[in-house]
């Protein structure tokens, strides 16, 4: 049980990230399309729950200790496996950017210090974190989620509870509010639900199966997985309602999660201030982890030095800013997940296949 807790928290801890703990993302993908945004979340949570579970089974079935290995096993044709490949290694250099950037936006929103503090900050720590072996990296991840799991279920009551203006209002106000895909011809709530799923999918994929190749149980490793995406979903639901409750009040806020703990108390604000950097960090760790990984052998001095290498390089792109990396990124790494998604979808009927062709050679 214990192992099946593990995963499932560092899963839900891989994927959440800056624009997820701080209430943007769930504003600009789901709460925007109002009470449609609701049945996207609901949507959301069922493609999690199979996702997890299929990149977790998926990693240990085939001993990940890579993506790439697992990737082009069960994506079945070479071009699909260069294709996914490809997407998960941009994904996770551009990620791993941006929550660096991300870092610098809340000490300077909290605390009144140059963004440049919390980039230098959580540039330290996350490659001194990387220097340890996978175990302790997802020791390290599932640690943290647990807070955040509990301050969203907190948040999202007490937005409910206090919220004092009618559904009809606040749905005007949230079909008002900037969406992800509005820059894409097509745009609406599932296919907005669908992008999101994707792109997390491509976001949390190398250090899914990194946790899957690394437990030889592939029953703890599937349910784990299992869920962890069925809780990754519960808390967007949860953040959707909040904000959605509050929108009237957080609708221009850079981070409505944080205005909503902030309007409950400034010493709450800065505990969840705390956590979101914690959320952050999880995310910059799995991302940079698993890129060194698939180019490198973890532990080796070559890892290290790579490690040091993207570091500095993440570091320097970080200037270009936390919300103008979302807007480049995020939108065209959920369409190019999609590879991904097919890829996960349709692997359980060619592995099966395999085994069967491979037992009948044998016999």
């Amino acid at each position: 049980m214990n192992k099946i807790l593990r995963i499932a928290s560092a899963f839900v801890g891989i994927i959440v990230g800056a624009g997820f703990a701080s209430g943007q993302e769930i504003l600009q993908y789901f709460t925007s399309y109002g009470y449609l945004g609701t049945a996207g979340a609901i949507a959301a949570t069922a493609l999690f729950a199979y996702m997890g579970m299929m990149l977790t089974k998926l990693g240990t079935r085939t001993k990940a200790k890579s993506h790439k290995e697992a990737v082009y096993r069960v994506s079945g044709y070479k071009w699909l496996g260069t294709i996914v490949d490809y997407v998960i290694i941009f994904t996770l250099f551009s990620v791993g950017v941006v929550m660096i950037a991300g870092a610098g936006s809340i000490p300077s929103q909290q605390f009144g210090l140059p963004p440049v503090v919390g980039v230098i900050l959580m540039s330290i720590i996350v490659i001194a974190t990387i220097m340890m072996n996978v175990e302790k990296v997802i020791n390290v991840i599932g640690s943290i989620t647990p807070f955040l799991i509990v301050t969203v279920i907190i948040i999202s009551i007490y937005s409910v509870v206090t919220m004092d203006s009618s559904y009809q209002s606040l749905v005007s106000v949230a079909l008002e509010q900037p969406q992800a895909m509005s820059n894409w011809f097509i745009n609406n709530w599932f296919v907005s639900s669908l992008n999101y799923v994707s792109f997390n999918i491509a976001v949390g994929a190398s250090m899914s199966l990194l946790m899957g190749g690394n437990e030889e149980d592939e029953r703890a490793s599937s349910i784990g997985g299992l869920i962890g995406g069925f809780v990754l979903g519960l808390l967007i639901v949860l953040s959707h309602l909040a904000i959605f409750s509050q929108v009237d009040v957080v609708a221009d806020a850079a981070m409505p999660m944080l205005k909503i703990v902030d309007s409950l108390s400034p010493v709450l604000g800065i505990l969840y201030s705390l956590i979101l950097f914690g959320m952050i960090f999880n995310t910059a760790v799995s991302m940079f982890f698993s890129l060194a990984a698939r180019f490198t052998v973890v532990g080796t001095s070559t890892h290290k030095k790579f490690v040091l290498t993207i570091g500095v390089i993440a570091f320097g792109l970080s200037f270009v800013g936390f919300t103008n990396l979302i807007s480049i990124f995020y939108p065209v790494i959920g369409f190019m997940g999609l590879f991904l998604i097919l890829a996960l979808v349709t692997a359980p009927f060619r592995l099966k296949e395999t085994k069967r062709s491979n037992e009948q050679i044998s016999a």
